[in-house]
């Protein structure tokens, strides 16, 4: 496209994945000699502030934590990623942003960003307030870089309504302006509000029936939890990310503090009330919250090498044109990793727990995991009974229920249990690095990685993408790996020494009592229920487009110029998936005849149908294809949009994946 031409692109949200779309557009314009770039602008659609967007606000309560170190997360290619890309004007990812912020007068910081910024090591767990100043700064320097190159990038502070064709391009409905013209349209929308599932509409219309409070699923910040009552009791269902948010706004938040005990980690801990915190009683599926992140120095164990589930192996299935599966190719790969990462572990940090010297343990159990075929696990299982004694083993399928599938006696017994559950799971993560189960987890973290490379864009059969890897193990994985803070853990076991927190068991059962105008939690583990005026979901809406209350979705889907993806199950039975149905990269929508749509790009949680771990931000330093394959996404896009209409991607401009084995962190 010549300077005469011009270019208008709307990218709709200026969320993170919104801002590494800006900035690889204006990436990919600066490489151009000046004379041959377009005249190009580009419009930020947004009814939140650009940068931070509408999760990352920075005037949301700092007790809500990220659940990733400092040194993980960018929205521009740094820290050895930038090489696979055309260079950021920024080039700092938020790790590196943390340490110039505090001697730049243009960071944006105020007095407690500052506070909080100087008291941040790269392990640290940050607030997301401090992220999101982060992203405004970024999206500042890039809009400021822009109109010292020519281009323009404007904000509007709207929400996009519909999209129209008008001639090659489009005509955007905007609210409270008139329409936007826009050659080419990203869609890099983020979380979008959700209707409810039948059972929460039946809860919602009885307390609005019944005089009880009932609050849906939000994002944390949006929520008003000065409204949970002092001193009764809150049902709370969920025990991931969203219930730590509402467990430090009701305690830290209403004047608790934290006291150190001078004990061990588990014990480490003990909370003086202000009287003004309700008393959450909380369930989830499991009936005990995520796994906490260890406290590493990376984001993945340094000690973590995947020997068998290689970028490698797990592309040679495709390389000899074989569609794998995950249960019967991928899995038997990652276990093994898992499995040595443990007993490495073991055997490096408590040798009295063998029954022979380690050396010849591992050399057995090394023998034991290259046995070819499904013969390894029989192998494995051998060494394993003649070397370690039963109460020192693990089994990672048990790991989905920690609780042991055991019915309990009564709720001050399963209460207890899961305490010790608690404590020795804050324990094993002050450990780190020499903690067995901890290493264990950071190979299945580290698998993820690989994971997301080889399944994006049909790299897994449907049927195995629906019944195995989304079916069982991304809830293993996902209650393993993706957990709290660690101090969470040790609050949350303070807090339930003081009889703050109680635990419902695991399957839970939510239901109205009419008659006492109460809702109730049980568990068929655990006898009685418990009851309360107060419900709290603790989760986000949910990412399915099909559910959305996103005008603009809403109306690309009635229209048809967009349509859910839909797979195919055991027996041919079709399954409608949350994310929407596209094009290979760059992700364009297919529509109602499966057409791809010209100009029109998605980037982020709506690929959930094509990619997996949509909502993870991207990792500095990672790989292109892997950990930072957003960016190449954005990137992907940025290409397509400058070349113009009709032009296909340039793969010799795509990172491509490393093979060979992959030391977790690299």
């Amino acid at each position: 496209m010549d300077k005469t031409q011009g270019l208008r692109v709307a990218v709709i949200g200026a969320g993170p994945r919104g801002i590494s779309v800006l900035d690889r557009l204006l990436a990919r314009f600066l490489t151009h000699p000046a004379e041959d770039r377009p005249d190009l602008k580009i419009l930020m659609i947004d009814p939140f502030p650009p940068g931070s967007g509408h999760v990352w606000r920075p005037g949301q309560s700092r007790h809500f934590l990220m659940n990733t170190p400092v040194l993980f997360p960018t929205v521009v290619p740094a820290a050895g990623t930038e090489h696979a890309f055309a260079p950021s004007v920024t080039g700092l990812s938020f790790g590196d942003w943390v340490r110039q912020a505090l001697t730049d007068p243009g960071s944006g910081l105020n007095e407690s960003d500052r506070a909080e910024a100087a008291r941040l090591s790269p392990s640290d767990f940050p607030s997301r307030a401090i992220y999101g100043r982060y992203l405004e700064w970024t999206y500042a320097e890039l809009a400021a870089a822009a109109a010292e190159a020519g281009a323009a990038v404007v904000h509007h502070r709207t929400e996009a309504l519909a999209l129209r064709r008008a001639g090659d391009g489009f005509e955007i409905e905007v609210a409270g302006e008139d329409a936007l013209i826009a050659d080419a349209v990203v869609l890099a929308l983020g979380h979008l509000p959700a209707a409810l599932n039948p059972e929460q509409s039946r809860l919602s219309d009885a307390a609005a029936r019944l005089g009880l409070r009932y609050l849906p699923p939000a994002v944390p910040s949006d929520a008003d939890f000065t409204v949970l009552p002092a001193g009764e009791p809150v049902l709370v269902r969920g025990l991931g990310l969203n219930f730590f948010d509402i467990m430090a706004q009701v305690t830290l938040g209403r004047g608790g503090r934290f006291v150190p005990t001078g004990e061990p980690a588990g014990r480490s801990l003990r909370y003086e009330p202000s009287g003004r915190e309700p008393v959450l009683v909380a369930a989830s599926r499991r009936g005990t919250p995520y796994r906490a992140k260890a406290q590493l120095e990376s984001y993945l164990p340094k000690s973590v090498t995947l020997r068998w589930f290689t970028r490698e192996a797990a592309a040679s299935f495709a390389a000899e044109g074989i569609q794998p599966g995950f249960d019967h190719d991928f899995w038997p790969l990652l276990h093994r990793d898992a499995v040595w990462a443990y007993y490495s572990t073991l055997a490096r940090t408590a040798p009295h727990c063998l029954s022979v010297p380690p050396e010849s343990f591992l050399a057995d159990l090394d023998a034991a995991l290259n046995v070819d075929g499904p013969d390894w696990d029989a192998a494995k299982e051998e060494v394993l009974r003649r070397c370690v004694p039963a109460e020192n083993r693990t089994s990672l399928e048990a790991l989905a229920q920690p609780l042991g599938r055991r019915p309990f006696a009564d709720a001050a017994e399963l209460d207890a249990t899961v305490l010790a559950y608690l404590e020795d799971d804050a324990a094993g993560s002050a450990k780190g690095e020499d903690d067995p189960l901890k290493m264990a987890i950071g190979a299945l973290n580290a698998g993820r990685s690989v994971l997301k490379a080889v399944v994006a864009d049909g790299g897994l059969s449907e049927e195995s993408w629906l019944t195995e890897l989304r079916g069982w193990f991304e809830p293993l994985v996902e209650g393993l790996a993706s957990g709290p803070p660690p101090e969470r853990i040790e609050q949350l076991a303070a807090l339930t020494r003081a009889g703050l927190v109680h635990f419902v068991g695991p399957d839970p059962r939510f239901d109205v009592d009419e008659a006492r105008s109460v809702f109730t939690a049980s568990s068929p583990w655990t006898p009685g229920e418990y009851a309360a005026r107060t419900m709290v979901e603790a989760m986000m809406p949910p990412n399915r487009v099909n559910a959305t209350l996103s005008p603009l979705l809403a109306d690309l889907l009635h229209r048809g110029q967009a349509r859910p993806k839909v797979m195919m199950a055991a027996g041919g039975t079709p399954v409608l998936t949350p994310g929407l149905d596209v094009s290979l990269p760059p992700y364009r929508p297919l529509d109602v005849k499966g057409e791809p749509q010209e100009n029109l790009y998605i980037l982020g949680l709506q690929l959930s149908s094509v990619q997996w771990g949509t909502a993870i931000a991207a990792e500095a330093g990672a790989p292109a294809d892997s950990g930072a394959r957003t960016l190449r996404d954005a990137d992907d896009i940025a290409a397509a949009v400058l070349a113009g209409p009709g032009v296909p991607r340039d793969q010799s401009d795509s990172a491509r994946t490393d093979t060979g084995a992959v030391r977790a962190g690299a």
